[in-house]
C-alpha cells in the first residue's frame, strides 16, 4: 500500500524540492518531500483559502491543523504577533515544516508537534485548517471537536473543504455542533468556512 500524507512515517524515500508561493503578497520558498501532502505546489484549497481569508493582526495563539510542510502556519507567524501551533500526523511534515520556519525566519513562534504533544492547558483564538477529508467522515468530526473545544470563548475556526468532498454538510454539521458556521467564499470547487466558539 502506498503512503498516504496522512501516514506518520512515510516509506517514500525522503525526497526534498522546493515549492515557491506568494501568500498575501509575500513570497515564500518551502521545502517539501515526498510522502506529504501537495508536494509540487500550494494546493489548490489552501490558494483559495489565503486568497478569500484576510490576513490575522496582533498577538494570540493560533493553531494550523493538518499543518503538512507548513504554508499557512509560517504565513500565519509572519503576517501576526502569534504563537503559533502546527500540528499534523505526519513526522516527515513536522520536519519541513520546521525547516520552512526556520527559513521563513518564524521558528521562535511556530511550535510545530503531533497532537497528542500540544499541552492540554493550550487554547486558540484561531484555527486554521485545510483538514484531511480522506480521513473519512467519522474520524474527521472526531478531529475536529477534538479542537474546536480547545477553541478560545469568542475565538474563530477557518477551514477550507471541497464543496464535491462535503464542504457544505461539514459547514451544517458544525453549526449543529454548536460552532455556528458560515461560508465566506468559494472558488473553484472548494468552500471558505468560518466557525465561532
Amino acid at each position: 500500500m502506498g503512503d498516504h500524507f496522512f501516514s506518520a512515517e512515510p516509506q517514500s524515500a525522503d525526497v526534498r524540492r522546493t515549492v515557491e508561493a506568494t501568500i498575501w503578497g509575500r513570497p515564500y520558498v518551502f521545502t517539501t518531500a515526498t510522502g506529504v501532502f501537495s508536494r509540487d505546489r500550494l494546493d489548490i484549497g489552501t490558494s483559495v483559502f489565503l486568497r478569500t481569508v484576510q490576513p490575522p493582526q496582533g498577538s494570540g495563539t493560533f493553531l494550523d491543523l493538518g499543518c503538512g510542510y507548513g504554508p499557512i502556519a509560517c504565513a500565519l507567524a509572519v503576517e501576526s504577533d502569534a504563537t503559533v501551533w502546527a500540528v499534523d500526523v505526519n513526522n516527515r511534515a513536522l520536519v519541513l515544516t520546521r525547516e520552512n520556519a526556520k527559513a521563513a525566519g518564524v521558528a521562535d513562534r511556530v511550535r510545530v508537534a503531533l497532537p497528542d504533544d500540544v499541552p492540554d492547558d493550550v487554547v486558540f483564538d484561531e484555527i486554521w485548517s485545510n483538514p484531511a477529508i480522506h480521513i473519512g467522515k467519522e474520524e474527521l468530526h472526531k478531529m475536529l471537536l477534538r479542537w474546536l473545544a480547545r477553541l478560545a470563548p469568542g475565538g474563530v475556526a477557518w477551514f477550507v473543504v471541497g464543496k464535491n468532498l462535503g464542504g457544505d454538510s461539514l459547514q451544517r454539521w458544525l453549526t449543529e455542533q454548536g460552532y455556528p458556521c458560515e461560508r465566506v467564499g468559494s472558488a473553484k470547487g472548494f468552500r471558505v468556512l468560518r466557525a465561532r466558539s
